[in-house]
């Protein structure tokens, strides 16, 4: 089933666990597939040619432990380990990788819904003294939504990983080139960057902003915008054509900020770092903001 939040200027389509995206990368709790602002998209997906098997990200989609999912390293071969938002999942190779294809054994999802407002909590069974419940309420304001998060430790071990959202971005379906800025709250500079691939030398990175001269046919990806430096979790994309913007505030400062993205996506990624000792709790929240500019 297909959730919507609408109201006279958003409108946000949202898959519940169990529909459509079933696979081991992305969080399952409240999968945002699409946000249009008077009717214009301003979100897209992973791959342009579609995916109608359903393994790829769209709209809003976050994930838990990208590079450190909890538990992964403690196990042999065989066993399971806990992936936030999904399940357990089947270790069946040496090094972990977020886009392997790894057996799920699914946790246990409660929804509620009204009419502003869709709740979805996960439950996980308790393996190898790793357990939690994670509760994702997804809000919709005026002409923003909210998506916050509450993370309960529920096991005897800490759980030490970190969580973003992929923001998979295009406004009014437009392909990335001239018509588009983005913009972070700290000076861009690209010698403190862990990477840099822009092969194509269309994506321009300045102090202020990041731009393009051309649409890139390439992958691009920037690792670590602010070289771990601890900055406030916020960017910008504006569409000078469409005039309109969306802007993602986090409630947390940040020292990882990734970028990727090709000709017809952009994704800036703000982590928040999780590290949660036994019967702890922690809250953070994510705020976007979509308006039109003059």
């Amino acid at each position: 089933m297909v959730h919507i939040l609408k109201n006279e200027k958003l409108e946000i389509h949202i898959d519940l666990p169990s529909v459509n995206y079933q696979f081991s990368r992305f969080d399952w709790t409240g999968k945002i597939t699409a946000v249009k602002y008077k009717g214009i998209p301003v979100s897209t997906q992973e791959k342009i040619d579609g995916d109608p098997k359903h393994i790829f990200g769209k709209g809003f989609y976050n994930e838990f432990g990208i590079e450190m999912p909890v538990g992964f390293d403690e196990i042999n071969k065989g066993e399971s380990f806990p992936k936030i938002g999904v399940g357990l999942l089947k270790k069946d190779v040496k090094d972990y990788h977020f886009s392997h294809p790894y057996r799920i054994q699914p946790a246990t999802f409660k929804i509620s819904e009204n009419a502003n407002k869709l709740v979805v909590e996960c439950e996980s069974k308790s393996l190898s003294d790793y357990s939690y419940v994670l509760r994702k309420e997804i809000e919709l304001l005026e002409s923003s939504f909210v998506i916050h998060y509450k993370l309960e430790n529920t096991g005897a071990k800490t759980i030490t990983t970190n969580e973003y959202c992929h923001n998979f971005l295009a406004i009014d379906n437009e392909l990335m080139g001239s018509n588009y800025i983005l913009k972070f709250p700290f000076d861009l500079k690209p010698e403190i960057f862990d990477a840099a691939l822009n092969p194509e030398k269309k994506v321009l990175v300045d102090r202020e902003q990041i731009t393009f001269n051309n649409t890139p046919e390439e992958q691009f990806f920037f690792g670590n915008l602010s070289g771990n430096k601890m900055v406030q979790a916020s960017w910008e994309l504006i569409n000078t054509k469409s005039k309109i913007g969306i802007r993602e505030t986090g409630n947390f400062k940040t020292s990882k900020i990734n970028l990727w993205g090709w000709k017809h996506v952009i994704s800036p990624e703000l982590f928040f770092d999780i590290n949660l000792k036994p019967n702890e709790e922690i809250e953070w929240s994510r705020t976007y903001n979509i308006y039109e500019i003059d």
